[in-house]
């Protein structure tokens, strides 16, 4: 399990479950789970038209992830969220299917794209994984203001003279960054869980933004240790773990909150800040 063939995974899941559980607080409080599903899931269409023409998956990610987050933002002003965030998804999911369809390496590109290869992750990812994954965290604590603000209170932000659309394309990218550093890795599919989970079950033991942030983060590096350490034991994909335990940590979390609740009611005190409902 330590050894130094398995170095590499160790440092590469540590660094997508920090940037999962900071960027995921954000995704869940804003309620944007399904952008979350959408920009990875379709992004994958870019690596797969990169392994068509000879050219760098990862480029081909960002460019993908970036492109459909701008869409989805942009074209979300003027029309339903959702809408659009699907059509951007299926039109990008048809693209990959063709792409990988015309690739000799369809089977693995698939395998790969969608759930990752984080028991074979070489030296030569790890460089870029820290860069980006660097850029993502530097952007968030420049911009953490404004986008808790925008999410919760979006009408105070703007009487504040918050930008909320140009702070909503902003969130978009650094999703879009988030998934260009994590899915040649840990596939769309993974990368999904460990945006969504691990911050829905934090916001639920806590509605104080910073700690949750913290809690997340532990959660996110909690599920992705044992996971690598369980894949690694039973031979079974790290996929498989990773989704379990984010759901069983919600339900945990979910439990929680509603045990907290009814000793909340029966004391008649409030144990969390109205501005921050728990999820």
């Amino acid at each position: 399990m330590f050894a130094s063939f398995m170095t590499n995974t160790w440092i590469a899941g540590s660094i997508i479950a920090v940037i999962a559980g900071v960027v995921g607080f954000f995704v869940v409080l804003r309620g944007a789970s399904f952008l979350a599903h959408a920009i990875p899931h379709g992004a994958f269409a870019g690596a797969a038209g990169a392994v068509l023409i000879g050219a760098d998956p990862l480029l081909g990610l960002g460019v993908f992830a970036a492109a459909g987050a701008l869409t989805v933002s942009f074209l979300g002003r003027r029309a339903r969220a959702d809408v659009v965030t699907a059509l951007a998804l299926v039109m990008m999911l048809g693209l990959g299917a063709l792409f990988l369809s015309m690739s000799s390496q369809y089977s693995s590109e698939v395998f790969a794209l969608l759930f990752g290869q984080v028991l074979g992750v070489s030296s030569l990812e790890i460089v870029p994984m820290v860069i980006l994954g660097a850029v993502c965290l530097i952007a968030v604590a420049v911009f953490y203001r404004p986008m808790l603000l925008s999410s919760v209170l979006p009408e105070m932000a703007a009487a504040r003279g918050i930008n909320v659309q140009a702070v909503t394309v902003l969130f978009s990218l650094i999703v879009a960054l988030a998934t260009t550093t994590s899915v040649p890795v840990v596939g769309a599919l993974l990368m999904f869980s460990l945006l969504v989970g691990p911050s829905a079950a934090a916001r639920s033991f806590t509605s104080r933004p910073p700690t949750a942030i913290i809690l997340s983060v532990c959660f996110a590096l909690a599920i992705v240790w044992a996971s690598i350490a369980a894949a690694y034991a039973s031979d079974l994909p790290v996929g498989f773990f990773v989704t379990a335990g984010s759901g069983i940590l919600y339900a945990i979390g979910r439990v929680w909150a509603v045990l907290l609740s009814s000793r909340s009611r029966r004391t008649g005190r409030s144990t969390t800040p109205s501005a921050l409902p728990v999820q």
